[in-house]
């Protein structure tokens, strides 16, 4: 995300008290980085400044997996269904009342009347139909996220057989099989519902024009600096948004985006390092706001790439990373040393696998079983930006690419800009790279089917690895409905791929945000991105 320093402008808001669901928000409008007068009438600021480490990729949520573009995004489009304030039970969104087949093949939505998109137009289930239709119809490169759905229109594993409008406030979704988690993921960030008259006028351009029915409204994107929202004065939930403009600023650097929060040119942060806590916690002007923790950090090995086409090879990196050395230097005891590519707070957690020992003489006796007894020489590919699971993903690499060297492994690292870098991820272009991952909607799937089966290859699979017993697994799980049976088939697979090893999980980390003291009903959300309609200052 991309943002120029802006100083606070102070402007009036009539203070609504009214605590509604919706998304939430802050406020400090700036102009040219010239500090604005507060307002004659002595009123509480309205304009959010949020300082984040990179730019979105995208405005249009299902063009891209990154959750820069989702910390707007939840802002300006809303979902059928909605995850609760704190957590990933399902809640009404756009659809206010649903129910499903006894076969779990039907599920019919009953949808929220008299809402409008930005531009005007109605919300209704044609725009629904429309929306589903347009990422039915496209592939990986597209609407990456669609294969949450298990891959296209064209694909034998798709789950949807038929989205229709039954009447103009009813829609109804036709499964080809049951799919478990199908409710939440219809709540998922990229798939917000857009108006299909913007879609139509922009094409390709949506993603740097979005058109939702979201507490905000787009404003404008100037890339490498800011995107600007204000507020919907016609949203459908009263008293929503707090706020009257939100601006996501970038500034890389998580100490010169503290350094901005400090200052009162920002508002909230995110990205706070864990070295940084007790320097927030000892100025009264700040608050630390902790995310609840449901991710995992980690080093991907790119399967078709030699020698990680190696099942040795991807071992013995496993063995020679010192997870404990890497959280007690970066992490401040905010976070756990992963073991496996979910985290143990989503249902279904394998912990009876035992972990790879951090054990250089086992790595080195696995290279030589392999043919690279004296090792090899491979890239490092370290994130631009700072991440929830990795703060400080540079230093990272750098204590990583030591480890290596102790078994004769010579790593140069490497790096480019954030979306050049997902886009050679997604490419398989990369030997090794660091990367992460936040849950989306708590669900096993959205963890293991989505980042590690073949068919989230070009999608979220970077590590380009392909299991066909552990795909058959996953395909039962998604279709089973006793959670019980489920957790037990997660579990089989987590045996899987701790054996074929494709990764090396490094971390779950606990994310730290930093805030001004005035901002208040601020509630981060553990899928790493939040509505900020409640938002607002002291």
């Amino acid at each position: 995300m991309k943002k120029k320093s802006f100083t606070l402008l102070l402007i009036s808001l009539l203070a609504i008290s009214m605590f509604l669901v919706g998304c939430n928000s802050k406020t400090n409008s700036e102009s040219d980085g010239k500090k604005e007068p507060a307002t004659s009438n002595g009123s509480k600021k309205d304009t959010l400044v949020y300082g984040r480490g990179g730019d979105s990729t995208s405005l249009d949520p299902i063009t891209t997996t990154e959750g820069e573009a989702f910390k707007v995004t939840e802002n300006i489009f809303e979902t059928l269904l909605e995850y609760g304030e704190k957590d990933t039970t399902v809640q009404p969104g756009l659809a206010e009342k649903w129910e499903a087949s006894e076969d779990g093949l039907t599920y019919t939505f009953h949808l929220r009347q008299g809402v409008k998109f930005h531009d005007g137009t109605d919300f209704n289930a044609d725009a629904v139909v429309f929306n589903f239709e347009r990422w039915m119809n496209g592939d990986e490169e597209k609407f990456p996220y669609y294969t949450m759905f298990g891959g296209y229109k064209a694909d034998e594993g798709h789950v949807i057989k038929e989205v229709k409008a039954v009447d103009a406030n009813t829609v109804q979704f036709i499964l080809k099989r049951p799919q478990a988690p199908f409710l939440k993921n219809l709540a998922m960030s990229p798939f917000g519902i857009a108006s299909p008259e913007a879609v139509k006028k922009w094409g390709d351009d949506f993603r740097s024009h979005p058109v939702g029915t979201g507490p905000f409204k787009f404003v404008e994107w100037k890339k490498k600096d800011r995107i600007t929202v204000e507020k919907n004065s016609d949203y459908w939930q009263k008293g929503l948004p707090k706020l009257n403009k939100i601006i996501f600023r970038v500034i890389p650097e998580n100490a010169a985006r503290l350094n901005a929060l400090s200052k009162g040119e920002i508002d909230v942060m995110d990205g706070l390092n864990n070295s940084d806590e007790a320097t927030v916690k000892s100025n009264d002007k700040l608050q630390i706001i902790e995310r609840p923790s449901m991710n995992v950090g980690y080093i991907g090995l790119t399967n078709t790439h030699k020698p990680f086409d190696n099942k040795l090879v991807r071992q013995a990196i496993n063995y020679a990373i010192d997870k404990k050395a890497i959280i007690d230097a970066f992490y401040g005891g905010k976070a756990l040393p992963a073991k496996n590519p979910m985290p143990p707070s989503i249902e279904g957690y394998n912990d009876a696998i035992q972990a790879y020992p951090y054990d250089l003489e086992k790595a080195k006796a696995l290279l030589k079983e392999a043919g690279y007894e004296k090792g090899f020489k491979m890239d490092l590919w370290a994130m631009p930006v700072a991440r929830p699971y990795m703060p400080e993903a540079q230093k990272v690499a750098e204590v990583i690419q030591e480890s290596l060297s102790k078994i004769g492994v010579t790593a140069e690292i490497k790096s480019v800009d954030w979306a050049t870098y997902l886009e050679k991820a997604t490419k398989g272009e990369f030997d090794a790279f660091m990367l992460g991952w936040t849950g989306d909607n708590g669900d096993p799937d959205n963890f293991i089917y989505t980042l590690l089966d073949k068919d989230a290859i070009g999608s979220n699979n970077y590590a380009y690895y392909s299991n066909d017993e552990l795909h058959d697994i996953l395909i039962e799980a998604q279709t089973e409905t006793d959670q019980a049976k489920r957790n037990e088939l997660y579990k089989k697979a987590q045996e899987i791929i701790h054996e074929d090893a494709p990764w090396v999980p490094l971390v779950h980390s606990t994310p730290l945000l930093a805030a001004s003291k005035d901002v208040q009903n601020y509630i981060p959300h553990p899928t790493g991105s939040e509505c900020l309609s409640k938002v607002e200052f002291k």
